[in-house]
């Protein structure tokens, strides 16, 4: 069971963050990488909105840090952890655009990048944007078959129904030769569209019941048969575990979510500074090693 964080002071979420992280810093997230990427841990993660109206801040939250920054910046510092959009907005960017920067990004990292990749639900944030929010999931669906065959190949061509492309140079594209993309959502056309066109499914929001009756579903299906490789399946819990005050109610959940269909975790722990941050996490992956 691979084990993913989310990182913590780059998103604030109204009831979800702790007191400090109004006040945090990037070199305290710097510390928390560090001491992930030491422990083992297989990914971190910062997600993505460029803007978000007043009214729906108080719901969504108002900080996001812009991960293609955050995560260069943390690449440099680290050496084995994964970096995960989760997610990017494909329907703020074109696929070249997510190629060359985020293609750079694997390459400063030394080809640790994930790509989450998502359709978008905030309206007013695509019609800030200027970026059409109607016919978005089609779009996505085109934007993620682009970003397959233009992701590790300096010399793409693509012809789809939204986007086409041929005769251009993107250099430098990424140094995986196979960058996994996973598809964030919750719903079931969101795990739909991972099965057939991505890596991987990172839900959000989901009960580990809802999460595994949808899998079922979707694994009787021809899509699901006919991939070449497993689908990767990163689920979340529905609250922030206390792996040190309560070890046997964390166990149970990581339970739950492995028996849901999870292949890997991305967690958030219950914490009050960065030290027990740290703390926390360190508790969680001898949690984890104890239960393989």
């Amino acid at each position: 069971m691979k084990l993913g964080i989310v990182t913590p002071v780059l998103t604030l979420l109204p009831g979800a963050h702790a007191r400090w992280e109004r006040e945090g810093t990037l070199d305290d997230v710097v510390r928390i990488a560090q001491a992930a990427d030491e422990l083992g841990i297989d990914h971190l993660t910062c997600s993505e909105h460029v803007v978000v109206p007043d009214d729906i801040a108080t719901v969504r939250g108002g900080r996001y840090w812009d991960p293609l920054a955050t995560l260069g910046y943390l690449a440099a510092r680290t050496e084995r952890i994964k970096l995960a959009t989760s997610v990017l907005v494909l329907g703020y960017h074109h696929p070249l655009e997510i190629a060359k920067r985020y293609g750079t990004l694997d390459q400063v990292s030394g080809g640790r990048l994930v790509l989450g990749v998502g359709v978008g639900s905030l309206e007013q944030e695509f019609d800030l944007l200027g970026a059409s929010f109607a016919d978005r999931g089609c779009r996505a669906d085109d934007a993620l078959r682009a970003l397959r065959v233009t992701l590790s190949d300096p010399h793409p061509s693509y012809d789809g129904t939204t986007y086409r492309y041929a005769g251009v140079v993107l250099e430098p594209c990424a140094l995986q030769s196979h960058v996994p993309m996973w598809v964030g959502g919750r719903t079931a056309r969101s795990l739909r569209r991972a099965v057939e066109l991505a890596d991987g499914w990172c839900p959000f929001g989901l009960s580990p019941d809802e999460a595994a009756a949808m899998i079922r579903r979707a694994a009787e299906t021809e899509a699901w048969s006919g991939r070449g490789a497993p689908l990767e399946v990163i689920l979340q819990a529905e609250r922030a575990l206390d792996p040190l005050g309560a070890p046997g109610h964390c166990s149970e959940i990581v339970d739950e979510l492995v028996r849901a269909g999870a292949t890997a975790l991305s967690l958030r722990f219950v914490h009050h500074s960065v030290e027990h941050y740290i703390e926390q996490m360190t508790a969680m992956t001898q949690l984890i090693g104890a239960l393989r």
